[in-house]
């Protein structure tokens, strides 16, 4: 969710956590480098016998924001198993940190990744990992906008002044969804920019978000987070499904992307509530608030709704 997340208290420092991994015992020449990026978690480049490896330590109580470490590692192996994410080389248990290769690659910029040549990796990419075997967790924006907001409340967090109205548009952007479902595959739910790299294949990272759940969500989330025009998103579809897309399809993404910025904006609204981090989450929410708005006061939108619930 967003470059800056909630950084918690970890049970195990770095050197604490790499004593674990068990093929390292006898190592003395382990060189420890912090990566920056991460706030939920802390990541550290680690140099071992001419060889470079990333360790993942997760930060405590990131159940709270949804996170399952479990999940995690099942669809991170899952996609390593195509090249997608990055070689898992140990998991430290039972914290179930990870250590991974570090991919020596770089980041492409949301004007850079949205070119066509760019999203038809992209395309290739997520239909590579949502036709993987399924993993026992699931995944829906929805129920993660209502988790959000009862942890928020809980938390002491006062909610928009409209968002009973936002949470009836979005039950109806739910239930024209389900009019057509899809088939459930396995998905990776946060593709911001930051988690693509580039090393001549296309990888991407931070599957803690990862599973069972809608394809078009993927497809809408990574459409919002670089913010493609609608020709893009169009390019995307076509580049997704081989060929040019009915208004179903079109439909689906759009209504999924401002499911995405909801959900976004929920996590930065849950955010004021439980982080000690000196960031704006006020702000991070209220963007994602607005850049929604914008989609749901479109002219299309009832269009979107009756032919998202058309059989494509």
């Amino acid at each position: 969710m967003g470059d800056n997340r909630l950084r918690s208290k970890v049970a195990l420092t770095a050197e604490e956590a790499i004593a674990r991994v068990t093929p390292w015992r006898a190592r003395g020449d382990i060189a420890i480098t912090p990566l920056a990026g991460g706030i939920t978690n802390l990541n550290y480049k680690l140099s071992v016998g001419g060889q470079s490896f990333v360790l993942r330590i997760g930060g405590a109580e990131t159940e709270l924001l949804g996170i399952d470490r479990r999940c995690e590692h099942l669809a991170h192996r899952a996609a390593a198993s195509l090249g997608i994410a990055p070689e898992i080389f140990f998991l430290i248990e039972p914290e179930l940190y990870l250590v991974t290769r570090f991919i020596d690659g770089r980041p492409l910029s949301p004007q850079e990744i949205g070119r066509p040549d760019n999203l038809r990796r992209v395309a290739a990419a997520m239909r590579a990992y949502h036709l993987l075997p399924p993993i026992p967790c699931t995944f829906s924006p929805f129920r993660t906008i209502e988790a959000y907001a009862e942890t928020s409340i809980r938390h002491g967090v006062e909610l928009p002044a409209d968002f009973a109205d936002l949470m009836d548009l979005l039950s109806q952007i739910e239930g024209a969804l389900l009019e057509a479902p899809t088939s459930i595959r396995l998905c990776h739910n946060d593709l911001l920019n930051a988690n693509f790299l580039d090393d001549g294949a296309l990888h991407i990272l931070d599957w803690e978000y990862a599973g069972m759940g809608d394809p078009f969500f993927d497809l809408g989330n990574f459409a919002v987070h670089h913010e493609l025009s609608d020709e893009q998103g169009q390019m995307l579809l076509e580049s997704y499904f081989g060929a040019r897309q009915a208004p179903a399809q079109f439909a689906r993404l759009q209504l999924m992307k401002i499911a995405s910025d909801f959900r976004e904006a929920m996590w930065g609204m849950l955010q004021i509530g439980i982080s000690q981090l000196d960031f704006d989450f006020r702000d991070y929410a209220d963007f994602h608030f607005a850049r929604m708005l914008t989609h749901l006061r479109d002219p299309r939108f009832e269009s979107w709704l009756s032919q998202a619930a058309e059989q494509p």
